[in-house]
């Protein structure tokens, strides 16, 4: 067990936010290993309530599962392993409400505390070296936090990024209430000079954005991120690809575990020349944009604007000239998009939603167009809509739901861990039909 040699709080939020931090990792694993497949029992004995499915297949038994169940494959990085930490300010255990860190309590009990994160095993040093520099500013700043929007203040929350090279992006968020231009422009140039000739000089950042932001999460779109110093985006080495990631695009927080994930997701989707490749929830496309050599196409679709622009600077940097990606959501592209490519190819699916799963119009069209007949579902939480998602794929057709075509069987299961000491950990299904 490891020693705290600070507050009983940090104990306390190392509980909270890294509840297996106590176990071996060999004993974290078993734990999650069981846990996915009690999941996968649960969703099996739902499929086979659904009148007249058979889910028996033609592969082996895996203790009462119809389906396939992979040994679990573990995180090549264990400890300190986040490349993206998103850090709160709020009251401290001492009550000084310039303090960064994560919450514990709840906000319904009234008892929310803002406890420093460099003691939890997930963190690295420095994202947590950040944050530390992040709240000696706040403390020097004359202007209060936003700890409650409609109660003023102005700042909000930081965000680190890293990469395996040892770059470092920060985000900070500041609610600008009434402040005018000038006075924006002037904290914006205070908060530049703290991190490039400051004390925060020691974080040694590649690049610093600052947002404006009035509600409590704020995409590009909604209020753009503004660069205040150093490189415009994040670079990462991931299978033999450069990949460009921006400031809000979506990249697994573990990259040697991503790089795990990915080739499971390669494996299982048995992609060939003849072979389309649809990416669907796809980031900044490092799914597809790493099997592109083995396929004839790849088709991408993500929400996230500068997501789909990474995607198509790393295609372009890396050569890939096989690959289309569309911006928006997937339920207004898919239908069009698979209805363009219905000349008899084949088509692999491969879908990555984010925890509320995938909009029924998605489910819809991938169950009625006929040249699916492979599906990898990717999922870290497989419950409520994504449990629905599953169910209504694999459920006999059903016209009032517009559920017409054949019906996936679920295959293969491989959970992967990207999450260590936390119970988190991906799932990846392959279905056919």
């Amino acid at each position: 067990m490891n020693s705290f040699n600070s507050h009983p709080n940090c104990e306390r939020l190392a509980d909270v936010v890294t509840p297996l931090w106590r176990l071996s990792y060999e004993e974290q694993l078993k734990v999650k290993f069981e846990a996915q497949k009690k999941i996968l029992q649960r969703l099996e004995s739902y499929i086979q309530m659904l009148n007249g499915v058979d889910v028996t297949t033609a592969v082996p038994k895996s203790e009462r599962l119809s389906c396939l169940l992979h040994p679990i494959i573990p995180s090549p990085v264990i400890n300190g392993y986040r490349n993206k930490s998103t850090f709160s300010v709020n009251r401290g255990p001492d009550g000084n409400p310039k303090t960064v860190g994560y919450y514990l309590g709840t906000w319904r009990g009234g008892n929310i505390v803002c406890v420093q994160s460099n003691h939890l095993k997930n963190i690295p040093e420095k994202h947590s070296q950040v944050a530390q520099y992040y709240e000696i500013f706040l403390r020097q700043s004359p202007m209060e936090p936003c700890l409650v929007f409609h109660e003023g203040g102005y700042w909000r929350e930081l965000i680190v990024r890293t990469n395996s090279q040892g770059h470092t992006m920060a985000i900070i968020t500041l609610h600008p209430q009434k402040l005018s231009q000038e006075e924006l422009r002037g904290q914006k140039e205070i908060v530049k000079e703290f991190f490039i000739k400051g004390p925060g000089a020691a974080c040694d950042l590649t690049s610093l954005y600052f947002q404006e932001s009035t509600m409590t999460r704020c995409s590009h779109q909604q209020s753009p991120f503004e660069l205040l110093f150093g490189e415009p985006y994040i670079f990462e080495e991931l299978l033999s690809l450069k990949i460009r990631i921006s400031p809000d695009a979506f990249f697994q927080i573990n990259t040697a575990g991503a790089e795990m994930l990915y080739r499971t997701v390669g494996e299982l989707a048995g992609v060939n020349s003849d072979t389309i490749l649809l990416d669907i929830c796809c980031g900044t496309g490092v799914i597809g944009l790493s099997l592109a050599q083995h396929t004839s196409q790849v088709l991408g679709i993500e929400l996230v604007e500068q997501a789909v622009e990474d995607a198509r600077w790393t295609a372009a940097y890396n050569g890939i000239t096989n690959s289309e990606f569309h911006t928006g959501r997937a339920e207004k592209i898919l239908p069009g998009l698979l209805k363009s490519k219905e000349d008899g190819q084949s088509i692999v699916a491969v879908v990555n939603p984010a925890r509320a799963g995938l909009h029924y119009k998605v489910v819809q069209a991938i169950r009625n167009c006929r040249a699916i007949r492979r599906l990898v579902f990717v999922s870290c939480k497989l419950h409520g809509e994504t449990t629905r998602n599953v169910i209504e794929l694999c459920c006999p057709p059903n016209p009032a739901k517009k559920l017409l075509g054949e019906p996936f069987l679920l295959q293969q299961a491989v959970p992967v861990d990207l999450f260590p000491h936390t119970p988190h950990c991906e799932l990846v299904l392959l279905f056919s039909r």
